[in-house]
């Protein structure tokens, strides 16, 4: 089965009497965790208000081929490109022909050529249109070229024909659209990920931190994203642009990253630790600059509260993965990790090889868990951090199912 968990849905709602039912279908999406947005014609607004799908879908409706309002005022390319997933309901016979036309004068039509998204449209029409050779040749053409078909339904129509036209129900239109996707394996699951390193002031200038990228947390959670879960970043400072679809919770300090995520474990059902965070930090901070004056200083450090610890403590606790950085006796020190913390999981790796340390696109880990059935395993081999982020995340997802 497939998700709609974060999809991208953009919504084109043609001039027929269906358009009615795009108000429905607008809920059906969303309630299936997509994000819509909405396109009408100018026939599709002389049956159902724009301001209806403007306050159902919470984005204003697009109309305009040039929209002052987008950025550039190419409103038909931002489109195209924010798209996951083309639905056209209802698609009148007019529509079809001029997507198999290759039209492109007005919004539907040029966003049409100009996705790379997927397309489905739901038919909707009087019977003897549909069956007309025309529309039968138009619709030959659409599927030879990819675009996927939802109905139409048969029954009684508007005009009070009988026979094939009706647009399907939103409902289906929604479990077809889904069906376009594969299955996230993490599908309506609430995920926080922690990232990068968290920096301990000295004064106002200075700071204790670590060589921490984020860039394995980052990549987590676009796996996790794709994986048709909620996400939450907690990241502390980083060069990095927050992965689409994140919510990102920007934190510097330990303290913050551990207010930050006990504000979120309450709706979490996975916590994922990846984030280094500093041990310790300075009893004081200085207000002002701290001078060089003599040749020797002291700097005394008391222990930063244990994010992950506090999270495992919690009741009831979420699925909790936890990473473990070492230089030295990687196995023995990531099993004391594991078991010393109450983890489900641990991701351990060596940081001292430079291929793989800090900073570098690639990454090498030992995964290892404990459940009901005995302890796993499981080493993978140097590849990207977007790699080994999916097989975390598989690997979590694998662990849950033979929880239940």
């Amino acid at each position: 089965m497939g998700h709609l968990n974060n999809r991208r849905v953009l919504l084109a709602v043609c001039g027929g009497i269906a358009a009615y039912k795009s108000a429905e279908l607008v809920r059906k999406l969303q309630d299936a965790g997509a994000e819509v947005r909405v396109i009408m014609t100018r026939g599709a607004q002389e049956f159902i208000t724009p301001l209806t799908l403007q306050a159902l879908s919470g984005h204003p409706v697009h109309h305009s081929l040039l929209d002052e309002e987008a950025e550039r005022g190419m409103g038909h390319i931002e489109l195209a490109r924010w798209a996951d997933l083309v639905v056209v309901a209802p698609a009148t016979a007019d529509c079809m022909a001029r997507l198999a036309a290759g039209r492109a004068d007005d919004l539907l039509t040029t966003v049409a050529l100009a996705t790379a998204a997927p397309m489905l449209l739901a038919p909707a029409m009087n019977q003897q249109m549909w069956k007309d050779s025309a529309t039968q040749s138009n619709l030959a053409t659409l599927t030879e070229r990819g675009i996927n078909i939802a109905g139409p339904d048969s029954g009684e129509q508007a005009c009070g024909d009988i026979g094939p036209g009706r647009m399907l129900d939103p409902e289906l239109i929604a479990e077809e659209a889904a069906s376009l996707f594969e299955s996230g394996v993490l599908a309506g699951q609430r995920v926080v990920i922690t990232a990068g390193p968290t920096q301990e002031p000295l004064d106002p200038v200075r700071y204790i931190s670590n060589h921490s990228s984020g860039k394995m947390g980052y990549a987590l959670a676009r796996a996790a994203i794709e994986a048709g879960a909620h996400v939450d970043l907690v990241s502390g400072p980083v060069a990095l642009t927050a992965p689409d679809r994140v919510q990102l919770h920007r934190v510097t300090t330990a303290k913050e990253m551990l207010d930050a995520c006990m504000n979120l474990v309450n709706d979490c059902d996975i916590f994922i630790g990846c984030a280094a965070v500093a041990d310790y930090r300075p009893v004081t901070a200085a207000e002002q600059k701290i001078k060089k004056s003599e040749e020797e200083m002291s700097l005394q450090l008391v222990r930063n509260p244990d994010v992950l610890a506090q999270i495992t403590n919690c009741s009831p606790k979420p699925f909790s993965v936890g990473f473990a950085a070492e230089t030295e006796k990687l196995r023995e020190h990531a099993i004391g990790k594991l078991e010393r913390k109450n983890l489900d999981m641990i991701v351990a790796n060596d940081v001292s090889d430079s291929s793989i340390g800090f900073n570098s696109e690639n990454n090498a880990a030992l995964l290892l868990w404990q459940n009901a059935d005995g302890d796993g395993e499981l080493n993978i081999e140097q590849c990207s951090k977007d790699v080994l982020a999916s097989m975390v995340v598989a690997q979590i997802s694998a662990i849950q199912q033979r929880k239940r």
